[in-house]
């Protein structure tokens, strides 16, 4: 993530930028080409923010995914020819690679659907516990 963004994009619960950076997460610079990049697709992507174009431009020039659960963010890595998901899909990927245990990946599941205000289809938090 880049690092001006850690802090503004990061709010909530207010312990989570702590940690994640206590687990890893480390902010990058922008070279000059993810800069210009970032600022052409704001001509491509109005509804785009500055982190969110930020985010993209590193993605897609570092050829690494995007985490996020934006709509217009997702929309446009896709169209850009990045590869993206968001927290449902990055739950799958810590189970499929055995990094996560079933229990843990329950686990995780059925509070992401207890908690409304996530805003993730439930339906396909429900389809996956019921595979279980």
């Amino acid at each position: 993530m880049y690092k001006e963004a850690l802090r503004k994009e990061i709010i909530s619960p207010s312990e989570l930028l702590d940690g994640l950076q206590k687990r890893g997460l480390i902010g990058v610079d922008l070279t000059i080409e993810e800069f210009f990049y970032a600022d052409e697709l704001s001509k491509k992507y109005v509804k785009l923010s500055g982190y969110d174009r930020t985010a993209l431009a590193v993605a897609k020039f570092r050829n690494i995914p995007l985490l996020t659960g934006d709509n217009p963010l997702r929309r446009a890595a896709e169209k850009e020819g990045v590869e993206v998901f968001g927290t449902i899909g990055l739950l799958d990927k810590l189970y499929d690679g055995d990094y996560i245990n079933k229990l843990e990946y329950q686990f995780c599941l059925e509070n992401l659907l207890e908690h409304k205000e996530r805003r993730l289809p439930a339906e396909e938090l429900q389809k996956r516990i019921n595979s279980l």
